[in-house]
């Protein structure tokens, strides 16, 4: 028969009663019970001989000391860590208690917040087993809005992130997706930290407008002016933005463990969670480095708006009309109404086709075939230019 580990010591005393009757015999008994008859007789006889019946219950297998058990204080320093952390998990945890010379092992930090109730089921999750990264700072920033729940309404932070450091170059309680707002932020980032080669955003306000065709902005083609590489993520894939995307993961995680107090300016509260972010935060995707130990300020000064761009092939440079196109081989080609007046220079591939390329940003293809005009596909063109093409 298969007991309950809390019915054992029932069990036991109704088998050794019941064997110590004499009325029944020993091999059925035990065949009831389900055990065999040597330890049916060690029941019995421990019975007889003591006639307590706690002789005969089973004693808890528990031992009386664990001698490598944490010490109680070393346990509160861990509370009070999560206290103050709450959406920290155990292993970031681990790094602040070995700056204080603390050296918990992981799963035993892991375990003194499970005994205190301070694990929520739905924050036990696996980390990500692949990721990928630019090989130094300020070769790439990506940069989008995080969205605010209702209770949060009056504030849309801007983040802007390097892509190999994870540092927020940039954390802004903006209240609108308006150009003008986002220029003076990222300006101000420029101003202080140089600028990067390139920036990813998604098909969004202000750097895409999905109304137009070739929906380039003017706040994208600002940027392109200054000589940054603009990339934009897939439709409907917020992956592509994976790192600015776990961000505002755990922007949105201390927003609700650590509210915001009422007479806190929301840009007062951003820049707080930035330094954590930067400074303290110890992230499992630097070996639990901090970002700003991976990262320093661009080397490309920011040097104004107004700089002329100088293309390598004059004679492949054409103006943008009035209309959005350009005239090629008798036909015109349209770009984008974005770009009308500005200088673009045109790449001839192999292949019958033309890739149009303002400053340093690839923003239109042409096929010559067809004459047709389409969106640039970059890991083709990337794939064409090591080809030969």
């Amino acid at each position: 028969m298969a007991w309950k580990a809390s019915d054992v010591g029932q069990e036991r005393l109704k088998f050794a009663i019941r064997a110590n009757s004499g009325k029944e015999e020993m091999k059925a008994l035990c065949e009831e019970f389900g055990i065999s008859r040597p330890t049916g007789y060690l029941w019995r006889a421990k019975y007889r001989e003591s006639e307590r019946l706690s002789e005969v219950v089973e004693k808890s297998r528990r031992p009386q000391g664990i001698p490598h058990k944490t010490d109680s204080a070393k346990e509160g320093r861990v509370v009070e860590l999560r206290q103050q952390y709450p959406d920290w998990g155990a292993a970031k945890l681990r790094e602040v208690l070995k700056r204080e010379n603390l050296d918990i092992p992981r799963i035993t930090v892991h375990r003194i917040l499970l005994r205190n109730g301070l694990v929520r089921e739905r924050d036990r999750r696996r980390a990500a087993t692949r990721r990928f990264e630019r090989e130094a700072p300020n070769q790439l920033w990506q940069m989008d809005f995080k969205g605010m729940p209702e209770e949060c309404k009056g504030c849309l932070p801007l983040s802007i992130l390097d892509d190999h450091s994870r540092y927020l170059v940039g954390l802004f309680a903006t209240t609108g997706t308006g150009g003008e707002a986002v220029q003076k932020c990222v300006r101000q980032v420029f101003e202080r930290d140089g600028l990067p080669e390139a920036m990813l955003v998604d098909h969004g306000i202000p750097w895409w407008n999905m109304q137009s065709a070739c929906g380039w902005t003017w706040l994208t083609v600002w940027l392109m002016k200054l000589g940054i590489r603009v990339y934009l993520s897939g439709y409907r894939h917020p992956q592509t933005q994976g790192k600015v995307e776990r961000c505002h993961g755990s922007l949105e995680s201390a927003m609700r463990k650590r509210p915001k107090p009422k007479e806190q300016e929301w840009q007062a509260w951003l820049n707080d969670f930035r330094h954590e972010y930067n400074f303290v935060r110890p992230h499992e995707a630097l070996q639990m480095a901090v970002p700003a130990s991976r990262w320093q300020p661009s080397r490309r000064a920011y040097e104004g708006d107004g700089k002329p761009w100088e293309y390598a092939h004059p004679e492949l440079v054409r103006k943008v009309r009035q209309n959005g196109g350009i005239g090629l081989d008798g036909r015109v080609y349209f770009v984008s109404r974005a770009f009308i007046g500005e200088a673009v220079q045109l790449e001839y591939l192999e292949d019958s086709r033309v890739v149009v390329w303002f400053c340093r940003t690839a923003i239109r293809e042409f096929d010559l075939r067809t004459g047709k005009s389409f969106p640039v596909d970059n890991k083709q063109l990337q794939r064409a230019r090591s080809e030969g093409l």
